[in-house]
């Protein structure tokens, strides 16, 4: 008699991981940046050059961290292990925040695209935001079904995203070898202000380059993948947007990028005509679908893990059949619905850059306090420390770049979550 075996939910692969790191940074961030830099000039480059140094930084860190410590839960297990649960949970929390805030910007990213293929969808008001909100809860569905299958778009979504970029760039190449003139833009003062400002909204393109640290137990060999995805991801990253950034600059107008709700479209169409532009439009919501999946898969892998660390509740601590988080899911989709929808007045540009600033101002916290973590961690890795300490003293800075109004939105959303803290310490529920 033979007894029939039931394995495990597969896991994710190196190509995978690769596809989850790379989807989540190469996502709404250097299709509608474009529009967002457009009006701080040759500061954007600058602040650019400082956020990928800071990204490599902080990406060298994980690196080091998940090869010599994987722990499921990215920055906040790292923290918890180095200063205890207290700092733990405020970096867990304040990480969780930046998952489903962020979440509710690409969501509008996704449809951001589309209107440029459906016009209508900008002359409805409150119709993007409900639509960006539909997006959230098919991904939260497929998410909850396992997270194979959101490896899966993962890695279908990254092919697609790379080809309008790596277009785009080649395009502007050939036009500066060919000698063409670049545009006279506008002139804007190169001041430390503006490039902090514009480092504040760079950061947002690095967002996610821990994301194969979080689910690093449902990774197969994550001792060795996660390091080289998240170091290999962050670089390409990189490269990509000092690429496109200079396209802009050089072949397309700033007053034309800030007003465009579609700039990477509207930069193709610009040479090759409008039907291109509708189509690179598709390719962009794309890919803003498909970085929204990969966040929506680690922003369910948070709570899961903070209620296995006794800083959450362990209502929490559920998973399916499957092996995903669907409590966490649906409540973290839920939050960000809230967000989305409260907001559905402001206009498609504004929706995003203001969702973002608040998900980066949260976010940058458990950034800053995993460098700090790493090196009580890792105390035999002395050249560790200068690297942790740029990173952190970047975020500090990337921070100030923000402005009081998005600071004090992240601040906001932090401070409420330390009476769930103490109620949770208490009870344990």
């Amino acid at each position: 008699m033979t007894t029939a075996k039931t394995s495990a939910p597969r896991g994710l692969g190196p190509w995978m991981v690769l596809a989850l790191v790379i989807g989540n940074l190469i996502g709404s961030g250097v299709y509608l940046l474009p529009a967002t830099l457009a009006p701080l000039g040759t500061n954007q480059i600058f602040g650019w050059l400082v956020t990928i140094a800071g990204a490599l930084a902080l990406a060298t860190v994980f690196a080091r961290l998940s090869a010599r410590r994987p722990m499921a839960g990215g920055p906040y297990a790292y923290v918890q292990a180095a200063f205890g649960p207290f700092p733990g949970y405020v970096c867990a929390w304040s990480y969780w925040v930046m998952l489903w805030a962020g979440n509710g910007a690409l969501a509008v990213a996704v449809v951001s695209n589309l209107s440029l293929v459906f016009p209508v969808i900008g002359h409805v008001a409150g119709l993007p935001a409900v639509l960006a909100v539909a997006c959230v809860w098919l991904l939260t569905a497929i998410n909850i079904l396992g997270v194979r299958k959101a490896g899966d778009i993962s890695l279908v979504t990254t092919a697609i995203k790379l080809v309008p970029l790596v277009a785009l760039i080649g395009l502007a190449l050939v036009l500066w070898l060919r000698g063409t003139p670049v545009i006279a833009q506008p002139h804007v003062a190169i001041t430390g202000g503006h490039i902090a400002m514009a480092a504040g909204l760079t950061f947002w393109g690095f967002l996610g380059l821990e994301s194969a640290t979080v689910p690093a137990e449902k990774v197969e060999n994550a001792a060795r993948i996660v390091p080289i995805a998240t170091l290999a991801g962050t670089a390409l990253a990189g490269l990509i947007y000092i690429g496109i950034s200079l396209a802009f600059l050089g072949y397309m107008p700033d007053a034309v990028s800030a007003a465009s709700p579609a700039p990477v479209a509207d930069f193709l169409g610009r040479y090759f005509g409008a039907t291109v532009a509708g189509t690179v439009a598709v390719f962009a919501a794309i890919s803003a679908f498909g970085t929204l999946n990969g966040f929506i898969l680690v922003q369910g892998e948070m709570p899961l893990a903070m209620a296995r660390g006794g800083v959450f509740p362990r209502w929490f601590e559920r998973e399916t059949a499957a092996g995903t988080p669907a409590r966490a899911h649906l409540v973290s989709s839920a939050l960000l619905s809230v967000v989305t929808l409260l907001n559905f007045g402001r206009g498609m540009g504004d929706l995003f850059t203001f969702i973002a600033s608040i998900s980066l101002a949260a976010g940058m916290l458990p950034y800053a306090m995993t460098m700090i973590a790493a090196i009580r961690l890792l105390p035999g890795e002395h050249a560790l420390i200068p690297v942790a300490l740029f990173a952190t003293a970047f975020t500090g800075w990337a921070t100030w770049g923000l402005g009081g109004e998005a600071v004090g939105y992240g601040a906001v959303l932090i401070l409420i979550g330390l009476p769930i803290y103490w109620l949770v310490r208490r009870t344990r529920v």
